[in-house]
């Protein structure tokens, strides 16, 4: 009978162990392909996000499909020593100019972003964006360096890290990254 016992916790203690261990391995497995947090610095993505806001990234769906326009993204700077997040604009194959505060692809403005292009960059003459370029812009526009500065320029897709879509932090502010 105390045998019994004793093989019963042995079983148990391992079961819960294999529990933990894959618990543990299916946790990593996410954050690192799935997903991944970030910290959003400085003011270029106001009022969408804020300094210090915290931020889960999609990591998965750019492997089955393109960033779409208005998706926030984010994307390692040159150097790869931080995570950028500005909103797509323009997508591979467009053209996209900024005229008297305007956005304009392809020749048609768009009008349905947040306003404030005082400044045009190098989109005062015409930006084409090849086959794997975006061309974003954070939604503070007097306060963003972003593809209309030649120091950002056009993303590369394979500069993306993922789209943000969700804000967790701080807590009186979680929602979904739109």
């Amino acid at each position: 009978m105390k045998k019994n016992k004793k093989n019963s916790l042995v079983k148990s203690i391992l079961d819960t162990g294999i529990f933990l261990f894959t618990v543990l391995i299916i946790t990593y497995l996410c954050l690192t392909f799935v997903t991944q947090r970030t910290e959003v610095k400085g003011t270029s993505m106001e009022p969408t996000l804020y300094e210090g806001d915290n931020i889960m990234i999609d990591k998965l769906s750019y492997h089955f499909r393109s960033p779409k326009r208005k998706e926030v993204i984010c994307f390692y700077s040159e150097n790869k020593k931080e995570i950028l997040i500005k909103r797509v604009i323009g997508l591979p194959g467009e053209t996209v100019r900024i005229e008297g505060g305007g956005i304009f692809i392809d020749g048609k403005e768009i009008n349905d972003y947040i306003g404030g292009l005082n400044y045009a960059g190098r989109a005062v003459n015409d930006v084409v964006l090849s086959e794997d370029e975006f061309f974003v812009i954070g939604d503070n526009r007097q306060d963003s360096i972003d593809s209309r500065y030649q120091e950002i320029g056009n993303i590369k897709k394979d500069k993306i890290l993922g789209r943000a879509f969700w804000l967790f932090y701080p807590f009186d502010r979680i929602r979904m990254v739109k």
